[in-house]
């Protein structure tokens, strides 16, 4: 529909994730191949099959932090800060801390009881002191993608209430 109207997108948001209970020692190689497909695969086919409609000097920012999926993510964000660099195209990753996302109840298949044991973990030690709810994460995702981080490119974003940063 975008290419058929002539438009063209000023930012790709790669919003794409999974995350199931994977105890080492434990993990199902169809598990992995779930995972690694999704955040990953799912990522990278995303990005290449929207490139022909993005403008030049638009952005691609990805949301990561599923352990070792994920730094895939971020060498592609470092990757294609290089070689989109002749259309100006950003690429950068938004890696969030404890976000009391879906993720929890579906995938990670918390109980409240484990949440709330969680979110009190969180408390104690986030330097902010608390978990973060979804458009908090979101306000930075757009805050990428936006003209205002015109000058911010292959970088990954914490935004983590500081917890990375202790």
């Amino acid at each position: 529909m975008i290419e058929a109207q002539g438009d063209q997108l000023d930012a790709v948001f790669t919003n794409t994730g999974i995350c199931e209970k994977n105890p080492l020692g434990e993990p199902q190689e169809c598990t992995y191949y779930k995972v690694f497909d999704v955040n990953v695969k799912g990522v990278f086919f995303t990005v290449q099959t929207l490139l022909p409609l993005m403008k030049d000097r638009s952005s691609v920012v990805g949301l990561s932090l599923y352990n070792a999926s994920k730094a895939a993510v971020r060498s592609f964000a470092r990757t294609w800060a290089n070689e989109l660099k002749g259309r100006k195209i950003r690429a950068n990753v938004l890696s969030p801390g404890f976000t009391r996302t879906p993720l929890m109840d579906n995938g990670l298949k918390m109980s409240e009881t484990e949440i709330d044991a969680l979110r009190q973990y969180v408390e104690q030690v986030t330097p902010l002191g608390y978990m973060a709810q979804p458009e908090e994460i979101a306000s930075s995702a757009l805050f990428l993608a936006s003209a205002d981080a015109k000058y911010v490119n292959g970088v990954e974003l914490m935004v983590d209430g500081g917890l990375s940063q202790i």
